[in-house]
């Protein structure tokens, strides 16, 4: 049963089981609000790796349990590749950040997620961790974080998708076809291998890219995007195009600066956008863009805004009743701005997820 198909069967579940007596518990139409997504304190945008596993591990202690951490790889310079995962509903998402090692903000908002949903101890706490399992694989690329790369870091690589002695490209190598025992990126890998175990309804995918307005000259804050490969089902596509559109809303209403377009992306079946929707799984992209250090905050606590949008509308079913010609609003992203005014994103490369 591909991951929308259970999706769906557990809908059916849901509907059939709501008797006056299960309706007391929180249903959709009953259900309280999320705690704020927002926090008040200073959110490191770049812990270094040696952090991350200092957070995580504290992280895991501090809720009881409530988040599990799993090490899932090792880079080839001996980094540690971390699952982290807090709930135990049956509807799935995996949220995925920093396979590209330079494009941060994702890492710190899914340290935020953890924090605010695995630690707190209101009825919607309870109530969320009741009904979704969230699965992170948290900075998916330590490598590329510590030399500050989009890739990962192989000496002897010699790639298609990368730089010949340097590394290779990880979110080119998720293609169906390929078995992660013969993946030649460990990074992309473990990703496959934390897919196949847990088979989520859906995949989000945290990246970043550089500086574009509008096509009224207003700047873009972020960019998002569904499968595109044309082998990508119907349900698959529906649901990716539901969740863009939970997100682009969730997005945009958490700041007045923020403003959201569709990415550019490609078809190509080895990205993990379109390669989770060929194997069933709702799939999006979610690019930040990289303003500056001035908008890090903003941006970081944005990522965490849609993080906490989808796992509310997965949780309480709203993120189906979407209608998927929605995502069709979303405007296109439009010209970058000038090279002499924007902050340069290095192995700049922003019409490639």
């Amino acid at each position: 049963m591909t991951p929308t198909a259970k999706l769906a069967t557990l809908l059916t579940a849901l509907t059939i089981a709501a008797t006056p007596a299960a309706l007391t518990t929180p249903a959709h139409a009953h259900t309280p609000p999320p705690a704020p997504a927002t926090t008040g304190h200073h959110i490191d945008p770049r812990p270094s790796t040696a952090e991350l596993t200092h957070r995580l591990h504290q992280l895991h202690d501090h809720s009881n349990g409530r988040i599990r951490i799993t090490e899932i790889g090792r880079t080839n310079q001996n980094r540690p590749i971390y699952h982290a995962t807090v709930g135990t509903g049956p509807r799935r998402l995996l949220y995925i950040t920093q396979q590209h090692g330079n494009e941060p903000l994702g890492t710190p908002a899914a340290l935020e997620f953890l924090r605010h949903t695995g630690l707190g101890t209101t009825p919607w706490h309870h109530w969320l961790r009741s009904r979704i399992t969230v699965d992170i694989i948290v900075r998916a690329n330590p490598d590329g974080h510590e030399n500050n790369s989009r890739y990962n870091h192989d000496p002897h690589a010699d790639p298609e998708h990368g730089r010949k002695g340097k590394g290779y490209d990880p979110n080119r190598y998720h293609h169906p076809n390929l078995h992660p025992d013969h993946n030649p990126v460990p990074e992309a890998a473990a990703i496959q291998r934390t897919y196949a175990a847990t088979t989520p309804d859906l995949v989000v995918d945290y990246h970043m890219q550089g500086r574009y307005t509008d096509h009224h000259g207003r700047e873009i804050t972020a960019s998002v995007m569904w499968p595109t490969h044309p082998d990508v089902t119907t349900p698959a596509t529906d649901l990716s195009r539901q969740a863009t559109v939970a997100a682009a809303h969730a997005i945009t209403t958490h700041h007045p600066a923020n403003n959201v377009s569709t990415y550019p992306g490609g078809d190509y079946p080895g990205i993990a956008r379109n390669a989770y929707g060929l194997h069933g799984s709702g799939s999006i992209l979610i690019e930040l863009s990289n303003i500056g250090p001035h908008a890090e905050q903003r941006q970081i606590r944005s990522a965490l805004a849609a993080m906490t949008a989808i796992a509310q509308r997965t949780a309480d079913t709203s993120l189906t009743r979407i209608d998927p010609a929605r995502a069709d609003r979303i405007p296109p992203r439009g010209a970058p701005i000038p090279t002499h005014e924007r902050t340069p994103t290095p192995d700049h490369t922003d019409t490639l997820d």
